[in-house]
This record gives C-alpha cells, sequence and structure tokens, in this order.
C-alpha cells in the first residue's frame, strides 16, 4: 500500500524529478500525482507552508506535462495558502503566474480574474500594488475586446483609490470606466461611472476639475441626454451658487 504521508510523498516525487545514473530522464507525471496528493494531505493536516510549496511544484509539474490550465489551478492554490500565511510577495508572484499559464490557454476572463483575486488579498497590506494587479486585469480585458466584464474590477480599483484620497486617480478610473461602458453599449453604466467622477472631484472640494469633467462629459449625447446629466447640472449648480454666497459674505465681512 502506498504511503500516504505527505512528507513521504514529496521526497518520492523531488526523486522522479531529478536524473540519476539510472534515471536518464524525469517522470513528471508521476511526481506531479505525488504532488498533487502531498498538497491535499498537508492542506488537511493544517500544514499551510507545505501545502502551499506543494501545490507550486505540482504546478510546476502540469506546466511541464503541458498542462497550462491545470498548472494556472494549482498555482492559484498556492496563492490562496500564501494568503493564509500573510505573505503578500508570494501572492501576487503566485496569482501573475496563474494569470500567464490561463493566457497560455487563450482565456483571458481567468487570467483578469486571477489578477483580481490578487488585488482583492492586497487592498489591505499593499494598495499600491493592489491598484496595479487591479489596472493590468482592465487592460487584459479590454486588450481581448471584453470590456463588460471588466466592471467590477474598475469599481474595485475606483474604491481603492479613494481610500488612499488619491480622488484624481479614482476620478480619472472613472472616466476610463466610461469609455469602455461606452464602447460595449452600456449606456447606464457610462453615464454612472461619469456622474460618479464629478462627485469624486466635488467631494475633493476641486470645482475646477469638477466643471470642467462635467462640460467635457456633456460633449457626449448619451450623457447629455441622461437623468445623470441632470443629477450633475444640479450638483454643479448648487455648488456654485454655494460659492458665489460664500464670496459675498466674504465681500461683506471686507
Amino acid at each position: 500500500m502506498a504511503s500516504s504521508d505527505p512528507h513521504k510523498l514529496m521526497v518520492k516525487a523531488d526523486k522522479l524529478t531529478k536524473l540519476s545514473l539510472t534515471r536518464w530522464s524525469a517522470d513528471w507525471k508521476s511526481a506531479t500525482q505525488l504532488y498533487e496528493q502531498a498538497a491535499n494531505g498537508f492542506r488537511v493536516a493544517k500544514n499551510i507552508e507545505q501545502a502551499k510549496i506543494a501545490f507550486e511544484k505540482a504546478s510546476q509539474g502540469q506546466e511541464m506535462l503541458s498542462s497550462p490550465w491545470d498548472a494556472a489551478k494549482h498555482m492559484e492554490s498556492a496563492a490562496a495558502l500564501a494568503k493564509e500565511l500573510h505573505n503578500w510577495r508570494e501572492v501576487a508572484d503566485f496569482y501573475r503566474k496563474a494569470s500567464e499559464l490561463y493566457n497560455e490557454c487563450g482565456r483571458s476572463q481567468p487570467a483578469s480574474d486571477a489578477l483580481a483575486k490578487a488585488a482583492r488579498a492586497l487592498e489591505d497590506a499593499v494598495p499600491e500594488d493592489a491598484i496595479q494587479l487591479y489596472t493590468d486585469a482592465c487592460i487584459m480585458l479590454e486588450e481581448d475586446d471584453k470590456e463588460q466584464m471588466a466592471f467590477d474590477v474598475y469599481r474595485a480599483a475606483t474604491n481603492v483609490y479613494i481610500k488612499l484620497e488619491k480622488y484624481a486617480d479614482a476620478a480619472t478610473f472613472l472616466l476610463r470606466w466610461g469609455l469602455a461602458a461606452d464602447k460595449c453599449n452600456a449606456t447606464n453604466s457610462q453615464c454612472k461611472a461619469y456622474l460618479s467622477a464629478i462627485i469624486v472631484y466635488l467631494y475633493a472640494n476641486d470645482f475646477k476639475q469638477a466643471e470642467k469633467c462635467y462640460n467635457d462629459c456633456s460633449q457626449v449625447d448619451a450623457f447629455l441626454r441622461s437623468d445623470q446629466n441632470r443629477c450633475a447640472t444640479k450638483l454643479i449648480s448648487a455648488y456654485t451658487e454655494d460659492n458665489q454666497a460664500c464670496t459675498k459674505a466674504a465681500d461683506r465681512r471686507c
């Protein structure tokens, strides 16, 4: 009966991947099966570090066997375990590797999803890295003409920018979302993104940019005729009136 001790399975698998006087070629098929068994055994035993290593090796094995899809799945498992260990660099690296492997399969959606998973994991610990991962996830879908599948990613990236109080960047990303929505005829999402960009500028007390954003977006016929435009018009008017009132009050004090 074969041993179920994951440590012994790892040792046996490692031996199968190394050349010797009696082994002239690596047996990646048998080794990969052993790595997979070991990974599951370590995971059941709550040995997270060793399970992570085993899944990483299982991924390498599947890659050697020309099975990038299975390799990507194992790499995502390794990334999830790295997250439990709070090893943020490995989380990013493993999910990026999984994304590359999905791309080898011609699957931009799961490739983008892998980057978004990494970004979500890193939002609190390394928010700047999370933003880059979200951006790369969007680019991947944009290049494959799948912008509509990226809407949640645009939203998530915007939220991180706002948490960091990078309001200009948040507004820029919302405008990018609006353009993507326009490309796939998602008019309602487009108009909401434009309105949100204007609101972000107003929240940041940058009325000049808010007004410019409003004027630029109003050049788009779909936005000009929308409920969101009417809302934006009222907001801009309210801020204009408030600024005029403040100016008059200041003049009176002088």
